[in-house]
This record gives C-alpha cells, structure tokens and sequence, in this order.
C-alpha cells in the first residue's frame, strides 16, 4: 500500500511539472502583438467626392492648390483640421458673377476662411473661443462666430448666418461639415474705405503768399522812390522858371 502511495505521488509530482513546462514553453513562444497600422493620408477631395453635392467646392480646391495643402496639413500637425464645406446649392444662390468678380486672392481667401486649422469635433463647439481662427486669418473683417443651440450649430460672418446641415466625415483629425449658405467674409465682400485724396498742388499765389509781407515792403520802397523822384523834378522846374524870369527882368 505504502509502494503504490508512492507511486501516485511520483506520477502526480511529474504531471504537475510536466504542465507547468509546457505553459511556461507555450507562453514565451506566443507571438508578440501586430504594430498598429499607420494612417495613410487623409484626401479631403475623394471624401467630398464620395459625398456628393460639393462639384463647386472641389473646383475652387482644386483651382487654388489648397487640395494637396491640406492633404500635406493632415500628415503633418497634430492640431487637426475643420472645414465648412458649402454645397453645390450654396454656391448656386449666391447673386450672379459673385465669383466672377473675384480675385484669384480673394478666391484663395474665401475658400481659406472656410477652414479652421484645428479638429472641432461636434461635442466641442459650445466650448470655441470667438471668432475662430481660420486659414484666411483673424481680425474684424475675417470674423467667423459659432454658437450652439442644443444639437444645432449655428456660424455666423456678419454678412452670413447659416447653420450645419450635416456632418460629411469625421475622425479623431478630421472634421468636414455640410453648410448651405457660403461663408462670405467681411474683408471681401463689403466696401474697402476710400483711399485718401492726394493734396491739391498749390497754385501760383498759394505759393508766392509767404512772400506777401516782402512784396508790400517792396511796393512801400517802389512808391517811395517815386514820390522823392517827382519832388526833385518840381524843383528843377521851379528853379528853371524862377532863373529865365530873372534874366527877362535883368533884360
């Protein structure tokens, strides 16, 4: 009896190691995990293209070059990108030759101020600091305001108001939403100040009035110099009649 107790507690003792070697084998031959795939590059135009409805947008992308910049901006910040992306219907009630009277800058422009240079998810538009800062720049005549109403997002420029109609695409870098109007800056479409008229070149008496003062004295000595001459010239004639009424008297 004792023998096979034995026996029992020898099996049991080298099933027990035997397991445990081969969890241990199994555990440092298991394969480490796969490496996260890197992002390829994000294109804003094959995503607007996917979505329909934004022909002229992508136009005016294209036209300006700000496609591949931007594309090269999402490889390369960590900040992120929005853009407002005004539909074909935006753009097709805007007044007739609103385009056409543009620049090519000013078409840069506008398509710029219809980007902000950081990710605003939806969640965080209640909490943006106004105006926003878009690509176009900052100041008075680039203001773009965004205010929130429940799940309504509303932007405002001073000459549009309009709100997001939807959201196109969205990742942790990347923010594209649908607006219906097109986001029309002040410094582009309202009327520069004139510029300064240029002084008036001054005229002939403007410029001799300076010397008014040395032309009175002038005439004060001309009429001097008169007077003194026609008093020598009365004596003289004085002098002349007295001298032949004198002779004719001697006579």
């Amino acid at each position: 009896m004792k023998q096979q107790f034995l026996f029992s507690f020898s099996v049991s003792i080298f099933f027990f190691f035997f397991c445990f070697c081969c969890t241990t084998t199994s555990l440092a031959q298991s394969p480490a995990p796969a490496p996260a795939v890197p992002r390829g590059p994000t294109n804003v135009v094959k995503i607007l293209k996917k979505a329909g409805q934004f022909k002229t947008f992508i136009r005016l992308l294209k036209t300006t070059q700000l496609d591949s910049n931007l594309n090269s901006q999402l490889g390369n910040t960590n900040n992120g990108l929005t853009i407002f992306a005004p539909s074909d219907t935006a753009f097709s009630n805007l007044k007739k030759r609103t385009l056409s009277s543009l620049t090519h800058q000013e078409i840069v422009e506008l398509v710029q101020f219809h980007i902000v240079p950081t990710f605003i998810s939806t969640s965080q538009f209640d909490t943006v600091t106004n105006p926003l800062r878009t690509h176009a720049g900052s100041g008075s005549r680039f203001q773009l305001n965004v205010t929130t109403s429940g799940s309504s997002v509303n932007i405002t420029t001073g000459l549009t108001n309009t709100t997001i109609a939807d959201t196109v695409y969205t990742d942790d870098h990347l923010a594209i939403y649908k607006v219906d109007k097109v986001l029309l800056p002040l410094d582009i479409f309202t009327p520069k100040p004139p510029a300064p008229a240029p002084a008036p070149a001054a005229t002939k008496t403007e410029v001799e009035s300076p010397n008014e003062e040395e032309d009175d004295d002038d005439v004060y000595h001309k009429n001097k110099s008169g007077a003194v001459s026609y008093v020598m010239d009365y004596n003289l004639v004085v002098l002349g009649v007295i001298g032949i009424v004198s002779i004719t008297f001697s006579l």
